[in-house]
């Protein structure tokens, strides 16, 4: 679900004094992903590659005919019948970050500027670039800055974190490191981990992912606590569904806080899909 960094250990030290109040009352978040991804093939019918069972790869999802490049990875942006775009690709891992050091659950609002800014005649059939903002009760906001394919620098230093700004101060975190600012950007401390856990490049995985997996495991087992229970994990993923789904429709819509239900008709339609036969809930 990509909430692997919430067993993180130095994550975890710097949420834990965001939330002891080491920077005041923290009341933004900007979660943010940059990279600079080429240019991909328009989709060609092609036989399915030796190994991959193509069938059970579409899950739930109606069936279509394999076409080249969709299982390297591609699958990420041809089309909405596997693919989330970045939101769902990275976006989860930093915005689920940013929820949990603002201790916030769902938002009130979400509003979304979204388009496919490169590369304008090949195969990438969503977005590329969004800027998601959400608002949540006591006056909180979360910002997604989401570039696929331009590797500008935004934030320095780092193709991927979390800044979280604080009526005292401010925090940046990554997978390897955090860095604490007071009001006036005076570095206060900063705590670099040991961790390999995966960047921008493909694959990811790492130490941190392996934790993660211990951590549930050893939960089985009775001799810890889940770092992130599904119900909460299931609400930054909401997000993410917010987002693609204000992208689409091309406006943004109210939240009921308590329940995640969207409050727009619009939106509610695309809040399923259509199942393959064989493939649908039973309740």
């Amino acid at each position: 679900m990509g909430n692997q960094q919430r067993s993180s250990g130095h994550t975890m030290e710097i949420v834990n004094e965001i939330h002891k109040g080491i920077i005041g009352t923290p009341y933004k978040a900007v979660a943010f992903y940059t990279n600079a991804r080429g240019e991909v093939p328009i989709q060609k019918r092609a036989p399915v590659p030796q190994g991959l069972d193509w069938e059970l790869f579409q899950g739930p999802a109606p069936r279509r005919d394999y076409t080249e490049e969709t299982w390297n990875y591609n699958w990420h942006w041809y089309g909405w019948e596997y693919g989330t775009a970045e939101a769902g690709n990275n976006g989860t891992h930093e915005l689920d970050v940013a929820r949990w050091a603002l201790n916030v659950d769902f938002p009130l609002h979400v509003e979304v500027e979204a388009g496919k800014r490169h590369f304008a005649q090949d195969g990438w059939d969503m977005y590329d670039t969004m800027e998601a903002t959400f608002r949540f009760a006591g006056d909180k906001i979360i910002k997604w800055d989401g570039k696929s394919r331009n590797g500008y620098d935004t934030y320095g230093g780092s193709g991927r974190g979390t800044i979280i700004y604080g009526s005292e101060g401010s925090v940046f975190v990554d997978r390897g490191k955090y860095i604490l600012y007071d009001r006036s950007g005076k570095i206060i401390k900063s705590s670099n981990s040991e961790s390999n856990e995966g960047g921008t490049a493909l694959g990811g995985g790492g130490d941190m992912s392996t934790m993660h997996m211990m951590n549930f495991f050893d939960t089985i087992r009775g001799k810890a606590q889940l770092n992130v229970p599904i119900e909460d994990a299931s609400i930054s993923m909401a997000m993410v569904h917010y987002s693609n789904i204000a992208s689409r429709i091309e406006k943004g819509f109210a939240i009921d806080d308590k329940t995640g239900s969207m409050f727009d008709r619009d939106a509610m339609k695309l809040w399923g899909r259509n199942y393959a036969p064989g493939w649908e809930p039973k309740l």
